[in-house]
């Protein structure tokens, strides 16, 4: 069917498509340089050693910061590479090409906080960086020191990044603006440690849900087109009604999550929408991008999905129908050809005006009877041609049943009309049977009333004979018909009559021969057409190529023989002059002689039967055989019907052994044999 073929492309543009989305979320989160979550290293970001608070450097490079921290050298390396990795993949990747400015605030602590920070950065540091402040210790004596201690390392990070000592936030601010740096720094920007957390783990949450969702659809709609739809109508309607409420289900979620999304990004734009004056700080700014990024694949995902679920949702509907309008046909079908078959036994044409009359009514029950059946059928057949003007794939199905049903309903209508027509005339002819018979009964009342003794004066018989002549005038008051004009007008009854002498019982020998000879004759031509049609011409057909193998691709003259040589002749020539037999009986034999050359024509397809055999025995068990075996609905396979022909001369010869007297039948009884004996 054609609407599987173009069912079988939507899950695979689900699939596509869905893919394409679980790729575009995973570039939108960075997945291939972030392997882990916010959750994965919740206890060590809210720790709160390192924190990337939104601000930027005069280029745009993302500020990392290391607040004050007692302990910074007791923190676990992997857990240190953990928060740094995570941290230098949340910006957008054109932000962290420019490179990280690391901020170091050790103003409150020693050397060797500076010195275990400069450590783990040159050895851990994941990101591309471009400059390193350094707020030296308030103290004097770690200040000394601190001085000291960076020489020694101020070479080595040269190779990498400079290294700017300051000695206190004001000089900070030569290099980064207020505005860029937080409270602690001395700054404007607003950063709430938690906050940040909650919106990287919601922001997190919602991707995975997203992808996951994506990756869940993908199953769903491969499940979904992979089902095989029952035959019942009933199981489909509860196939059809436990898919659409899957589908409602996920629309929902689907609704849910967009809503969840849309929240999320309120929720991040809350302190710009309550504060005009506010504005959102450089992680903000992404995070509202990464959510609307992800907004928009979800909406690519409930896109495809819905695509996809209309495609399936036509096809269970479509299938739904057709299982409906089977349904409904077989009903109808069966109602009309109860009525056609009791329109069918209304054969009789009366034999009085009274039975005719009676039959007239019988008749019209009869047509008030069907009349429910052809409204059924007509709306069927309007609702088939709904179904097959909206492109349903079954449409090659539907419109031949279409068309039988309108054939049908015809037929009952034709026959009616027919019928009315004839019982008219048949009510006609008995009612002029009826003048004529009580004009003649009357006659012979005259005539039986006549007076004998009255007959025997002059004036008796002119009176008798008065009174006759008298009776004979009144024949035209009943406009009483000449033969001529009878049967003119009563043509159809009479041989419809007559036609009845004819039954097959009656006939004579050798009508009986040509009558077998046709009816057989038909069937034979069928078998032929059904072999040429069912599996010579398929084997020219490309989707079929892979099913022939090649020796009988190569030999299918060979195995076939001259058999379309063999139907030319009897459906064009031989079958027409068996036809004409019919009326004249006697052009029987010379029919059989005049195409005798013709008849030749077995020779040659006996001759090739052999290698005939031998290629069908080597090739019998392919595919391809049995698919047009069974598209054909044949019985037996296709060499049974190859031998049919070897048999065909033999079959005339028995029809024609008969015993008759006519010579020219004799002497074709007599050539049969000389027709036949060449053959096996």
């Amino acid at each position: 069917m054609l609407f599987w073929l173009k069912e079988d492309m939507a899950p695979q543009e689900l699939t596509r498509r869905l893919a394409a989305v679980i790729t575009h979320i995973d570039e939108i989160m960075q997945q291939e340089i972030r392997p882990l979550l916010a959750v994965d290293i919740i206890e060590q970001l809210h720790r709160q050693f390192a924190i990337l608070s939104g601000g930027r450097g005069k280029d745009g490079a993302p500020i990392i910061t290391f607040p004050e921290f007692v302990g910074f050298k007791h923190i676990p390396d992997e857990d240190f590479l953990n928060v740094m990795t995570y941290l230098t993949s949340v910006p957008s990747a054109e932000a962290a090409s420019i490179g990280f400015v690391i901020v170091i605030d050790r103003r409150m602590d020693k050397w060797s906080s500076i010195k275990a920070s400069l450590t783990r950065i040159a050895v851990a540091f994941p990101g591309n960086l471009q400059l390193i402040f350094i707020l030296r210790p308030s103290s004097f004596i770690q200040r000394a020191i601190t001085d000291i201690g960076i020489k020694y390392y101020r070479d080595e990070f040269k190779r990498k990044v400079p290294i700017i000592m300051l000695n206190s936030i004001s000089d900070l601010h030569d290099y980064i603006a207020k505005s860029q740096l937080t409270e602690d720094l001395g700054g404007t920007l607003e950063y709430r440690h938690s906050q940040w957390i909650s919106h990287r783990t919601a922001i997190e949450n919602f991707a995975l849900t997203v992808k996951t969702t994506a990756q869940m659809l993908q199953t769903v709609g491969s499940r979904l087109s992979a089902t095989e739809l029952p035959r019942g109508m009933v199981s489909t309607e509860e196939l059809f009604v436990l898919h659409t409420r899957q589908w409602d289900k996920l629309r929902d979620e689907l609704k849910l999550l967009g809503k969840q999304g849309a929240m999320l990004l309120s929720c991040i734009q809350e302190p710009a929408t309550k504060n005009p004056t506010s504005k959102l700080n450089a992680n903000e700014l992404e995070n509202v991008a990464t959510i609307e990024r992800l907004l928009v694949q979800l909406d690519e995902t409930e896109k495809a999905f819905s695509q996809f679920w209309s495609k399936h949702h036509l096809k269970l509907n479509q299938c739904l129908q057709l299982q409906h309008f089977e349904h409904k046909f077989c009903e109808v079908k069966l109602a009309l050809d109860n009525l056609l078959a009791e329109q069918a036994e209304f054969t009789d044409l009366g034999d009085s005006v009274m039975r005719v009359e009676q039959l007239l009514k019988e008749h019209e029950k009869l047509e008030g009877k069907g009349q429910e059946p052809l409204e059924k059928a007509q709306l069927l057949a309007l609702i088939g041609d709904q179904l097959i003007q909206s492109h349903h794939y079954a449409a090659d199905s539907i419109r031949p049943k279409c068309a039988e049903l309108r054939h049908l309903c015809d037929d009952f209508t034709n026959e009616n009309r027919k019928k009315y027509d004839m019982l008219g005339k048949s009510l006609e002819l008995h009612r002029q049977l009826d003048k004529v018979s009580h004009w003649c009964e009357a006659g012979i009342y005259l005539l039986a009333s006549q007076a004998v003794d009255k007959c025997q004066s002059r004036e008796g018989v002119d009176v008798a004979l008065n009174d006759i002549e008298a009776f004979l005038d009144t024949a035209k008051e009943y406009q009483l018909p000449s033969p001529k004009e009878f049967y003119n007008q009563f043509e159809l009854m009479l041989t419809l009559d007559l036609e009845k002498i004819d039954s097959p019982e009656n006939l004579s020998p050798i009508r009986r021969v040509i009558r077998d000879l046709l009816e057989t004759e038909e069937i034979y031509i069928k078998e032929i057409k059904s072999i040429i049609d069912g599996y010579i011409t398929p084997m020219d057909f490309i989707w079929l190529k892979h099913l022939i193998p090649d020796v009988l691709q190569n030999n299918k003259d060979f195995l076939f023989g001259n058999i379309t040589e063999l139907y030319e002749f009897h459906n064009r020539t031989f079958l027409k002059e068996l036809e004409k037999c019919t009326e004249n009986p006697e052009l029987l034999a010379s029919c059989f002689l005049r195409r005798k050359e013709d008849l030749q024509i077995y020779f040659k397809y006996h001759k090739n039967l052999p290698r005939a055999a031998a290629i069908w025995q080597e090739c019998q068990d392919c595919a391809y055989f049995g698919v047009c075996q069974r598209q054909l609905d044949h019985n037996l396979p296709l060499f049974k019907y190859l031998r049919g022909p070897s048999q065909r001369l033999i079959k005339y010869q028995t029809l024609l052994k008969v015993k008759s007297t006519r010579q020219g039948f004799s002497l074709l009884g007599k050539q049969m044999p000389v027709l036949c004996c060449s053959f096996p």
